[in-house]
């Protein structure tokens, strides 16, 4: 290989970093933005006369959880056409698409306005919302990965997590500012709306980032030997099928975790633990600060150290520290800072399993079914333990008023994470992705 060719082959390794980053950004700013916003939601669309507030927050975590579950219906028509035609045309697509359902957010009226016609408008926007973001991860971790350079496919998938660390950062820092700057009055009427009507915008820089790609060489080289690069014989199916089971187990910890850490803590500390919004804003904050620092960090490491090394250590530690951590936030008597540390330290741990995960995720399945395989893997999972966890986690205290749910929860699916995890060859960082 000429000088010439690795300028270009570095120049567009760069470029797939930033055009796969920045919609995985939006993805989640948005996800993260309607996390954080959960209360006022409920209070525009979710309100039912005789029902108390928590029923109308957990009607407002039933339409996020569907929005998940429409997620592996992406994965699967957006990663097969991914897998047939290409990472490019099917990336800038669901781009598209994503950013028109979060803009029209934006313009929903409300219940007050339209009466019961709003949660049903706003809850199918959400399903395509879920729709579109299904076919959004598997192809841009294929498209990082597959252009990342030798030894550093952790690093390269690691920023597809950092960015939703910086989504669900701005995500939060908006709300906050917004907050801050408005009446709680003028942040229920109109002032909600500002942050997914900001979607328009960050889509269009998106769409430039994304027109200037090139296809990825690993898919080019798949296409040459094979032609249909998603034809896969019948008798591999079965295989498929067990991998993307394997892959959902390794990944429930980090869902379940990760959502209830990041996102579904504003909730809990206001509902449960009667903190102000600005207060749960501030842990939420903290918390999204330790899952960014730690996130390249860990995937560098997984470069060198494998991924099963640094994801088992990770998982070892949300197993052991989550109880503690939840004791010490409920505990009146506890400094403001020791809960700073300890929602600080509940988002690094994290970080260690999203810095290694997407590269993990990718080196699972060959490459005429990555796009469809490691993205169904990751919207099942996050369907079911990231989609669910508000769902699960209100309707639980509802039910039962023990304010340990959120780390019962987090502690199962992490020990289940804990085995499955278990089952990955130490040498998998070493072996190319042509070579599945």
């Amino acid at each position: 290989m000429d000088a010439q060719t690795t300028v270009i082959d570095a120049r567009q390794s760069r470029q797939a970093l930033l055009a796969g980053s920045v919609g995985n950004f939006i993805e989640w700013y948005e996800f993260g933005v309607y996390g954080f916003l959960a209360t006022v939601i409920a209070a525009n669309f979710f309100t039912l006369q005789g029902e108390s507030e928590i029923t109308s927050l957990i009607l407002t975590y039933a339409a996020f959880a569907l929005a998940f579950f429409c997620r592996p219906i992406g994965a699967v028509i957006f990663g097969r056409i991914g897998d047939r035609i290409g990472r490019r045309p099917t990336l800038i697509a669901v781009l598209l698409l994503m950013t028109l359902a979060t803009a029209l957010i934006g313009v929903m009226p409300t219940y007050a306005s339209i009466g019961v016609a709003a949660p049903l408008l706003l809850t199918l926007l959400r399903m395509f919302q879920g729709l579109f973001a299904g076919g959004e991860f598997g192809g841009a971790v294929s498209l990082m990965t597959e252009f990342a350079p030798k030894g550093k496919r952790g690093l390269y998938g690691a920023w597809q997590s950092l960015t939703v660390a910086f989504g669900l950062l701005a995500g939060a820092g908006l709300v906050a500012l917004l907050a801050a700057l408005l009446t709680p009055e003028q942040l229920h009427d109109w002032g909600w709306r500002i942050p997914f009507l900001l979607a328009l915008p960050m889509g269009a820089v998106a769409l430039w980032l994304r027109l200037k790609l090139q296809e990825t060489p690993t898919f080019k080289q798949a296409q040459q030997r094979g032609g249909e690069t998603a034809q896969v014989p019948e008798v591999k199916l079965g295989g498929m099928l067990k991998t993307i089971l394997i892959g959902i187990g390794r990944m429930m910890g980090w869902s379940a975790a990760g959502y209830t850490f990041l996102v579904v803590m504003p909730s809990y500390l206001q509902t449960s633990l009667h903190a102000t919004f600005q207060q749960a804003l501030v842990a939420t904050v903290l918390a999204n600060v330790g899952f960014a620092l730690t996130i390249l960090p860990a995937g560098i490491l997984s470069d060198k150290l494998g991924r099963k090394t640094v994801m088992l250590a990770a998982v070892i530690a949300v197993i052991l520290f989550t109880f503690p951590l939840l004791h010490l936030l409920q505990n009146p008597q506890s400094s403001l800072l020791a809960k700073g540390i300890a929602v600080l330290f509940a988002g690094a741990v994290v970080g260690m399993l999203a810095g290694p995960g997407p590269a993990m995720l990718a080196e699972m399945f060959p490459t005429k079914v990555r796009y469809t395989g490691l993205g169904l893997a990751y919207s099942l999972s996050n369907a079911v333990f990231s989609g669910s966890a508000g769902l699960i986690i209100t309707g639980l205290i509802k039910q039962t008023g023990n304010l340990d749910i959120p780390a019962y929860y987090v502690v199962a699916t992490s020990v289940v994470s804990l085995f499955a995890l278990m089952t990955l060859r130490r040498d998998d960082h070493l072996r190319s992705l042509n070579e599945r």
